[in-house]
């Protein structure tokens, strides 16, 4: 299906250029609003949250004239994390939630991710639907004037979100004793996490708490661990915590300032709650990135590991289709559907604090539980007339896999942002991962000169 605007993860792009402009958020308010409105006589209602960025305020503003323009009525929460905008849209019983973020990039980028009133990202179908709306003619969307929509900012979700993530622990469970620090990559989490984790009774370092709307994501937050690890080590913290720009991915550092991806974050929650028989579908669901040795971990422990193109969406999409209720990629987009419709880098972090305070143990020994095998990714950028089925490109992947065989594995895949072929292998032998990678981007490259 060829779209225009949507990519695999909402839209995204350069503020101001391209799909992201004000004439663009100004239509999908216009085009998403009529689409959820159903034709149905009665107030309808859209809540739109944010993260850090200076263009939010742009795009925001946009989106809130095409919905109101359209007749819905639209809650303005501000700087809020993703998973908190897809809860609070089941919460307020609103038509559409709309998150402004470009996630992990850079601030100069930006993003519309839509959910709807079940709290999940819309459908390929909804999403072209949208598309067709969009393209027409707008004028014919226009609300009557007494019909025109209401814009409200309101001010006690974050006190919401903090209690829901809170409910997600043990009845009356306390971090009391527990030094912990946290980076908000100066996002959307920059306030309600850290404060969460406060009453909850932890002692709170905060980092990347001071957002100016270009400083997010930059040396600091989940994409650049390195500056919480080395906060850890300084205050001598129990446990390191480090969100992404829109709080939906979490990396954990441990006392030592070791980073513990995604994939061991899944591990130890599908371990303790196969334990206490919580775990559902008797397995997870994870990407085909993340690590092989996670899979010979739970396979190990007579549990599953089903796997899906890379992507939350397709994580999520199979964990509803086949009952399971933890997945998640080796980037931290951790899902726990027992509490949420999509990854939420918070409820994550609590649910790993919960394990350790059970365990009695250390951060370091609770959330390494498999050795990783060696993994190599590149990325090669690519331009105009390429094509991965080029027959020398085969021919190399199919050297590549077999050389590999049955206890490697190789990935090669476009990626779903930008002009970029990513190359993963993985085996037990490192020194024959890293030259089949280096011969599949040798030949691509010199296709791609």
């Amino acid at each position: 299906m060829s779209r225009k605007y949507f990519g695999t993860d909402g839209i995204r792009g350069l503020a101001n250029s391209g799909n992201m402009t004000s004439e663009v958020a100004l239509r999908v308010g216009m085009a998403a609003g009529k689409l959820f409105m159903n034709g149905e006589q009665r107030r309808h209602r859209v809540v739109i949250g944010k993260d850090t960025r200076l263009s939010g305020y742009m795009i925001e503003s946009a989106l809130v004239s095409g919905f109101t323009a359209v007749g819905m009525d639209v809650f303005q929460l501000g700087p809020m994390p993703t998973p908190a905008v897809a809860m609070l849209t089941r919460s307020l019983r609103a038509d559409l939630g709309v998150m402004i973020s470009a996630s992990h990039n850079a601030y100069n980028d930006n993003g519309i991710k839509l959910f709807g009133p079940n709290g999940y990202k819309l459908s390929d179908e909804a999403e072209a639907r949208i598309e067709q709306l969009m393209e027409s003619q707008t004028s014919a969307l226009l609300a009557e004037p007494p019909q025109i929509g209401r814009a409200t900012r309101i001010e006690s979700t974050h006190a919401r979100y903090i209690e829901f993530a809170k409910r997600t622990l043990p009845r009356n469970l306390k971090f009391d004793g527990l030094r912990i620090v946290i980076d908000c990559a100066n996002g959307a989490g920059y306030k309600v996490a850290p404060l969460a984790l406060w009453e909850l009774g932890a002692e709170v370092i905060s980092i990347g708490v001071d957002p100016n709307g270009v400083n997010i994501n930059t040396e600091c937050g989940s994409t650049s661990p390195e500056f919480v690890s080395e906060k850890v080590r300084e205050v001598r913290a129990d446990i390191g915590i480090a969100l992404d720009g829109d709080a939906d991915r979490v990396i954990i550092v441990d006392e030592n300032g070791s980073v513990i991806d995604g994939d061991q974050l899944m591990a130890v929650i599908a371990d303790f709650w196969q334990s206490r028989g919580r775990l559902a579908s008797n397995g997870i669901v994870a990407t085909v990135m993340s690590n092989l040795g996670l899979e010979r971990y739970l396979n190990d422990k007579g549990l599953v590991l089903a796997r899906t193109p890379v992507g939350d969406r397709y994580v999520v999409e199979h964990m509803r289709k086949h009952g399971f209720n933890v997945g998640g990629e080796q980037s931290g987009h951790v899902i726990l559907s027992d509490f949420t419709t999509t990854g939420d880098g918070l409820i994550t972090a609590l649910q790993i604090i919960a394990v350790v305070i059970a365990s009695g143990k250390r951060v370091s020994e609770v959330c390494n539980r498999f050795e990783p095998l060696p993994q190599i990714l590149e990325n090669v950028r690519f331009g105009t007339g390429f094509s991965v089925e080029r027959q020398e490109i085969r021919d190399a992947i199919d050297v590549g896999r077999r050389g590999l065989g049955t206890t490697g594995r190789l990935v090669i895949r476009p990626s779903g942002t930008e002009p970029v072929i990513r190359v993963m292998a993985e085996g037990d032998d490192a020194s024959l991962v890293s030259d089949v990678v280096g011969e599949i981007v040798h030949v691509m490259k010199s296709v791609a000169a």
